[in-house]
């Protein structure tokens, strides 16, 4: 839809995806039940880690707040993604879509911190076992976890602020399935380029930093898994990192391809399918990962199992 000059946005017009109107009740169907999945998932997990006292720990105290994180930015953008399938009219409001873009941007990047975090206490548990109890407190993890939501919505809160100050005018038809950035800033009749610079060095820095952590955390912890001269001692404390390392793999690689790769006209069903991963499916199948490949998160369920049946 194409505005006049001097038109006031008051919404606008998810275009969603290529040939959508021919599959929605295929594609109505395959995305609920990933949402009910993915709630019922994370839910669980949250619940599970706060029953059990067996899982009590800096990990899983990371874990818990890595689903409601999870759980947070995939409702930003599921329940409108999922009614827009449905509807006639793919609409979403000017606040909506404000409301939208902060709190995704605000909790996925939160989720960047969070994972660096969990690095952090891989490394403290298999680098420094003995003094861990007191490197990674209360307070420290505490710390950890205000630092991470801090970022997130720092991030959040600068980048949508500055997009929503914009003027548009060119449209109003956000070619996405979602209030992002990229896709409204096409949209602006005003000059973008501090908003590019200003997405970038933020997604650049978010990204930089906390796969470093990552990556030198586990630089170490591998050095100190070679160390150990038991085939059985190595296996054992890889074991408990490679639920992490598989969430992060996936993680960083779908957001790596969002934001830092040069976007054409080509590419941008790419970027959709991408979003469709990092925001729809990671928060689904991070709760399998931690559940299917650890062996605490194992026990504590067999051990509610047997106490509810």
């Amino acid at each position: 839809m194409e505005l006049e000059n001097g038109t006031e946005v008051t919404g606008f017009i998810l275009l969603g995806f290529f040939g959508q109107h021919k599959f929605w009740h295929v594609l109505f169907a395959v995305f609920l039940v990933i949402y009910v999945t993915t709630i019922l998932g994370n839910v669980g997990m949250i619940v599970l880690i706060k029953i059990d006292s067996g899982l009590h720990t800096p990990m899983y105290f990371f874990l818990q707040h890595l689903a409601f994180i999870d759980l947070c930015y995939t409702s930003a953008i599921t329940p409108k993604m999922l009614q827009n399938f449905i509807r006639t009219e793919k609409s979403i409001s000017f606040i909506g879509c404000l409301v939208q873009l902060l709190v995704y941007g605000a909790f996925a990047t939160s989720d960047c911190y969070l994972l660096a975090a969990m690095a952090v206490d891989r490394y403290v548990a298999i680098c420094n076992p003995l003094r861990y109890p007191l490197v990674m407190s209360q307070r420290v993890c505490i710390q950890l976890l205000a630092g991470s939501y801090f970022m997130g919505f720092l991030n959040g809160s600068v980048n949508t602020g500055f997009t929503f100050s914009l003027n548009f005018c060119k449209s109003n038809a956000i070619n996405h399935f979602f209030c992002d950035e990229p896709p409204i800033l096409a949209l602006a009749c005003s000059k973008i380029d501090f908003n590019i610079m200003l997405l970038a060095v933020f997604v650049g820095f978010n990204l930089m930093f906390t796969v470093l952590v990552v990556t030198f955390s586990y630089i170490y912890i591998l050095a100190a898994i070679l160390k150990i001269s038991s085939a059985a001692g190595r296996k054992k404390a890889f074991s408990t990192c490679v639920s992490h390392l598989t969430a992060v793999t996936i993680f960083y690689g779908t957001l790596s391809y969002m934001y830092l790769h040069h976007s054409t006209s080509e590419t941008q069903e790419q970027e959709k399918a991408a979003s469709v991963f990092y925001g729809i499916m990671i928060p689904m199948i991070n709760p399998l990962i931690y559940s299917l490949r650890n062996q605490d998160v194992r026990e504590a369920l067999k051990g509610v199992r047997k106490k509810c049946f």
